[in-house]
């Protein structure tokens, strides 16, 4: 595969603005420290860019409450017009945005692209809902005032967002924030940061007002992002990531009863019974499991397939899988890019050997490619036994991994015991069992003889521990907004 970094690449890496974005004017951090991006693919440095500092992080926030008044006061009109017009911008740049993800974090640029106009629908949709939030009049029971009931901005805002979908994790918070009327400072991740520094450009262009959002990319998560946490004048927390992580996050955002959104881990079940159409479950299998090189909170992970059925699916998903191109995600044909850096190549490869160690059957892939890059081939695994690490933790990885069952009993057992919540995805013929499992299965999602269903229109989020909260959908926007009773005397 190429390692050399073609002209037009280079080109648009030199377009990415290098520092931080605070108070509507592109900074270097005050202690002049920078820090290096790099394409998981080659290992090769593709940027060095600003590493803001604690100080750096309050300044941004000093930047997003002196705009929230002003901010919260425009019109809902002119806010949906600056949406409206990032998404325009967004569509008039989505080669750019795709080629720039597939530089730093590795996805193949189909993959990107779809990654493009997932989150440029964030930017729609609410732009389309900020004009729509609305309350209630009516008089009491008692008949002795009116009630009204308005909804008014959360406040100044705090995202932190993970590597893995660096677009559409920023739009997915600051679409909704910003049609609340609400400002932000967003932390992008230190693996991934140069989408979400290019995408807060597009919205400068847009007519986004100085200090609506500010940028503060940082090696140093932790120490910025304690600080901003607990100052007091902020209002609103929104993470994504390890449970782990958030956890500690909901921990700190305790001290100041912050309003917090949590979209946490996931160890979604893949449930195919035996009357399920084997073509429709491979290709939802196939979707559900390699779809951003299986680094995705909502990618399967534990394949639960009746015995009936489990060696066809599993023939016919290997065969899939062994025919799937690895390559660096800018070459033609890439269906598997690089994992994110060498950590996430041992995690999969612990896991593939502890499910190998204690029974299971490797049908295809279960090593990581010499050389350069961070690549682990594509694998699928059969006979996974109760008890294996696979089955407990979320993979985060291109590796299928294939247990059975006999009775829809114990696939429900199978499924819900995990910790996690986020997703399940369920494939049958039947439409009474597909019934039951949507109210069997403990998620807060769920695909029914389908591999994806994320949608800007839709409630994105989990139970247990994959979190709290929801993103998208009509419910997206609340997340922003806080409920106000007023009570008026009768007359």
């Amino acid at each position: 595969m190429s390692t050399q970094i073609a002209p037009a690449e280079q080109a648009l890496l030199e377009s990415v603005p290098t520092g931080l974005f605070i108070g509507g004017r592109w900074t270097d951090a005050e202690t002049g420290g920078t820090f290096d991006v790099k394409d998981p693919a080659t290992g090769e440095v593709i940027r060095s860019i600003a590493d803001a500092t604690p100080g750096d992080g309050i300044r941004a926030l000093d930047a997003a409450v002196a705009a929230q008044d002003a901010w919260a006061a425009t019109a809902p009109r002119t806010r949906s017009d600056i949406l409206r017009r990032a998404f325009d911008l967004v569509q008039e740049h989505k080669e750019d945005l795709a080629l720039l993800m597939t530089l730093e974090m590795g996805k193949p640029v189909a993959e990107a692209r779809g990654e493009v106009a997932y989150g440029g629908e964030f930017l729609r949709w609410f732009s389309e809902e900020a004009v729509r939030i609305n309350g209630r009049y009516g008089l009491n029971p008692e008949g002795t005032g009116h009630m009204v009931v308005s909804q008014r901005p959360v406040g100044p805002s705090f995202f932190v967002t993970p590597w893995n979908f660096p677009f559409a994790m920023a739009t997915r918070k600051i679409a909704p924030a910003l049609a609340a009327g609400c400002t932000v400072v967003i932390k992008p991740p230190a693996l991934t940061p140069l989408t979400t520094m290019f995408f807060v450009s597009l919205l400068e262009q847009a007519g986004l007002p100085v200090g609506v959002v500010n940028v503060v990319q940082t090696s140093r998560s932790s120490a910025l992002s304690a600080p901003i946490i607990a100052d007091p004048r902020l209002r609103k927390l929104s993470f994504t990531g390890s449970t782990e992580v958030g956890r500690k996050l909901i921990a700190q955002a305790a001290e100041g009863v912050l309003r917090v959104s949590m979209e946490l881990g996931g160890n979604a079940p893949f449930v195919v019974f035996e009357d399920a159409d084997l073509d429709k479950a491979v290709e939802g299998a196939l979707a559900a499991k390699f779809r951003n090189i299986g680094q995705a909170c909502t990618a399967a992970n534990r394949f639960i397939v009746h015995k009936d059925v489990a060696s066809e699916f599993a023939r016919r998903v290997t065969e899939r899988v062994k025919s799937m191109r690895i390559g660096r995600g800018t070459e033609e044909g890439v269906a598997i890019g690089p994992l994110i850096d060498d950590d996430a190549v041992a995690k999969a490869g612990e896991l593939v050997d502890d499910a190998v160690e204690r029974g299971a059957t490797l049908l295809a892939g279960g090593k990581a490619l010499e050389g350069t890059g961070s690549f682990y081939q594509p694998t699928v695994l059969t006979d996974v036994v109760a008890g294996s690490a696979i089955l407990r933790e979320e993979i985060f990885g291109p590796v299928l991994a294939i247990a059975t069952f006999e009775s829809e009993e114990e696939a429900v057992r199978l499924a819900n015991d995990t910790e996690y919540g986020l997703v399940s995805y369920v494939f049958t013929e039947n439409l009474q069992r597909g019934q039951r499992m949507i109210d069997a299965l403990e998620t807060g999602m769920m695909g029914l003889n389908v591999g994806v269903v994320s949608n800007a229109a839709a409630p994105f989020g989990g139970v247990k521990q994959s979190g709290v909260g929801r993103e998208g959908g009509f419910e997206g926007i609340h997340e922003y907004l806080s409920t106000k009773y007023t009570l008026i005397p009768v007359a």
